[in-house]
């Protein structure tokens, strides 16, 4: 899949590594889980990547650093490294459960396009007050939401328009 990316994160250091990683090993032991080096080493794939990854597309990706670690183990951590904030599930409704890494990072909001599945991350300080704003009317706390936008990209509808003339 094609992946743009409007995103203001910077590269992952050590430092940033090893902080997801603390916090990971403290909802570790909040569940009750061990700390392993093979959840270790998904984290950090995890959080090397900008794209938005499937529990496949991850699995492939740790494969190439670690061949024993199974595509159960690395979907068990992506839901651990959700519960403790350090992933979100990204749904574009494609039928494919895909999970963008959350740490460090500002809200931001997705524009999907609904021929090739590409997608642009962008950042509105207006979605972020309607979402305030709606929740002051209807007397909710709002924590937390999602927006994305579903059309057709520029160069979808540029191989369109060129298939149309032949």
């Amino acid at each position: 899949m094609l992946q743009k990316r409007v995103d203001d994160h910077p590269l992952i250091s050590r430092e940033m590594i090893r902080e997801a990683q603390d916090i990971l090993h403290r909802h570790l032991k909040r569940v009750g889980l061990k700390q392993t080096g093979q959840r270790d080493t998904i984290l950090r794939t995890f959080l090397e990547t900008r794209d938005h990854l499937s529990t496949d597309e991850l699995h492939r990706r740790v494969q190439k650093k670690d061949v024993r670690i199974g595509y159960t183990t690395v979907y068990r951590t992506l839901k651990l490294l959700g519960e403790c904030g350090l992933a979100s599930e990204v749904a574009f409704h494609d039928g494919i459960a895909r999970y963008e890494h959350q740490y460090n990072r500002r809200s931001h909001h997705h524009m999907v396009c609904t021929q090739c599945g590409s997608s642009v991350e962008f950042f509105s300080r207006d979605v972020g007050q309607l979402e305030q704003e709606i929740g002051r009317k209807y007397r909710y706390l709002a924590t937390r939401h999602t927006f994305q936008i579903y059309g057709i990209c520029e160069d979808c509808r540029k191989k369109d328009a060129a298939l149309q003339l032949r």
